[in-house]
């Protein structure tokens, strides 16, 4: 215990044994001494009941670590606060200017120089929106399903075309081949060209008439072991067209129509993206402006805090209040830094979820420029609101297209069992050019008819046919992957109405918490206004005498945490307003259209885009 405690404890026994006495005095010595047993007795049960208070607090003492700085002298003085939490609760330099929104590469590191020269840059909710949906990466990447969806499809609607394909190819091929005779071919009966002793006729010019009427062998004539080593070369090109059409395809009109149903629900997944984006941002934004106010609003409670601490010390030196109400004023300003410290961590975190969603540089800090404004009432009853989310909700859609899409994969898969039939048709021509060189001849030679030193070749085809198909026994595999996709449609009808059951939650979540906000906001603002006249009431009483510091932290506790109410009944109209519009603010499905940022429910909103 310290030895104010030990003092206040030796005072209260002192006064109780000093009370205890006086009231025995008043009657005959003799006649109180009896009476003197019971006080002394409840005096020792008090000692005893100090005693284990003092071991009780000794051993709280033993459990709390140990201070990391001495003890405060000065009661005016407050904590310094860390440079980066400062640095991160700066002043906006300025509104965000265009040149700074735009977002880092995507495989890209914030490097430590953009981390410590940060700037904050103050920007609207609507800036915010329009940030968001331009540079949101998460809806960038949606932008390029649809995109892949519409490829698909487009994939798909080819199908009901042939295709056409040319075909060539070309090349020299060289080859080097011996043909030897095992079996001369004079014995095949066909006549002197063949034979080994023909003779060369009287009237060629060539011979001489030495040579006139000498047997010698056919030009025909191979001999036995006779045979022709020849080396050849080709050149050889060709070409042409085929054309393929399906005639009969039962699975080509389901694959297109699962394709352009895929295509619905990628589109109205972007809707729908757009419409959870806009109320993450707005969500973040009024809980941005929610931090940056309470930021203000406990900087005040500090400040007046300090003061009402100078006049208790003022109080206290002229002695017209105990030291009591100095110390309860110290410990109240010390629970105001806590807030107000506490408060820049939050309002510092806000800034940054913030930054996070609009995908805003790692230099840049965004901080709300607008003020807090309440919105209004609801323009619609719950009825209405339940009705107008059902209608054209892309959520549903999206959930309705996969499902359709499911379908007719099923058909498709399905039709593979079906019979199909095709047209097939080609045409092309074809040139080569043979040479035959570097000759050998040996035993006599052989084959000189068939080698031709040089030959050419061209010619052309074509054809057309049909060609059917049918599946007849594959062991259940297709009907198998039918009945899956059909069982997967079944499923998404089933997501259909718990998506549609979680609609209707959230539009009565906020529709109810709207009205509640509402009319606790008209509330909070008659507390706030009756607690800041208490307050200016108590503090002047307390100046005077008339009250104590009990009466004036209470009454400023009332004060802060009215305006607190306030604050949080305000945010909170705002923030279920904003859910409200999700579930009915109209959205295009079509990426390359332009997205408007819209804070109100318009007249036209319940039209589908």
């Amino acid at each position: 215990m310290t030895g104010s405690q030990v003092a206040l404890r030796n005072n209260a026994l002192a006064l109780l044994v000093a009370g205890l006495t006086a009231a025995t005095t008043g009657a005959a010595p003799i006649a109180a001494l009896p009476a003197l047993a019971q006080p002394r007795t409840e005096i020792e049960r008090l000692e005893r009941s100090w005693q284990r208070l003092d071991a009780e607090l000794r051993a709280l003492d033993q459990l709390l670590p140990a201070e990391p700085e001495p003890a405060v002298r000065d009661l005016l003085s407050t904590p310094e606060l860390p440079a980066t939490l400062l640095r991160a609760n700066q002043a906006p330099s300025g509104d965000l200017q265009p040149g700074q929104a735009t977002p880092a590469p995507p495989l890209a590191l914030p490097s430590p120089e953009q981390l410590q020269q940060g700037s904050i840059a103050g920007l609207s909710l609507e800036q915010a929106l329009a940030l968001a949906f331009a540079n949101s990466a998460s809806l960038q990447g949606q932008r390029e399903q649809v995109a892949a969806a519409l490829a698909r499809f487009q994939a798909e609607m080819g199908s009901y075309w042939p295709t056409i394909s040319a075909f060539a190819n070309g090349g020299y091929e060289s080859s080097r081949s011996t043909t030897t005779a095992k079996k001369a071919n004079d014995t095949l009966g066909f006549g002197p060209q063949f034979s080994p002793s023909g003779l060369l006729t009287p009237s060629n010019p060539s011979s001489s008439a030495a040579q006139q009427g000498v047997p010698t062998a056919g030009p025909f004539y191979v001999p036995n072991g006779g045979s022709a080593a020849v080396t050849s070369g080709e050149w050889g090109v060709e070409g042409g067209l085929q054309l393929n059409y399906a005639l009969l395809d039962f699975a080509r009109t389901p694959t297109v129509r699962a394709a352009r149903a895929s295509l619905e629900q990628q589109r109205n997944t972007y809707a729908n993206q757009l419409r959870s984006l806009q109320l993450q941002v707005s969500e973040a934004y009024y809980g941005l402006q929610q931090s940056e106010q309470l930021v203000r609003v406990y900087d005040a409670n500090l400040r007046n805090d300090l003061v009402l601490l100078q006049e208790s010390l003022d109080l206290q030196q002229a002695g017209l209040v105990p030291r009591l109400d100095v110390l309860r004023r110290r410990a109240i300003q010390a629970q105001g830094e806590e807030s107000l410290i506490q408060a820049l961590a939050d309002r510092a975190v806000a800034r940054r979820q913030l930054a996070l969603l609009l995908n805003l540089p790692a230099s840049v800090t965004p901080s709300a420029s607008d003020p807090i404004v309440v919105q209004p009432r609801w323009p619609l009853d719950l009825e209405a609101s339940l009705l107008a989310a059902y209608r054209g909700n892309p959520e549903l859609e999206a959930i309705l297209a996969t499902r359709s899409a499911l379908a007719q994969q099923s058909q498709a898969t399905a039709a593979g069992l079906l019979p199909s039939l095709s047209l097939f048709a080609s045409a092309g021509g074809s040139s080569s050019r043979t040479s035959v060189d570097d000759i050998d001849l040996g035993g006599g030679g052989c084959c000189g008819s068939t080698l031709l030193p040089l030959s050419t070749a061209n010619g052309w085809d074509w054809s057309v046919g049909l060609t059917f198909t049918w599946l007849l026994f594959d062991a259940g595999t297709t009907a198998g992957q039918a009945r899956a996709l059909a069982r997967q449609a079944d499923a998404a009808a089933q997501l259909y109405a718990a998506s549609r059951n979680d609609i209707r939650l959230r539009i009565e979540q906020a529709f109810f918490t709207h009205e509640a906000s509402l009319a606790k906001l008209s509330s909070a603002r008659r507390g706030v206004a009756a607690a800041l006249e208490a307050f200016r009431d108590v503090r002047l009483r307390y100046q005077t005498g008339l009250s104590s510091e009990i009466d004036v932290s209470f009454t400023q506790d009332q004060l802060i945490n009215s305006l607190v109410r306030r604050l949080n009944a305000t945010v909170a109209v705002n923030v279920s307003y904003a859910r409200l519009l999700r579930e009915l603010l109209p959205m295009p499905r079509d990426p390359a259209h332009p997205v408007k940022p819209q804070l109100q429910l318009q007249e036209s909103s319940n039209a589908k885009p």
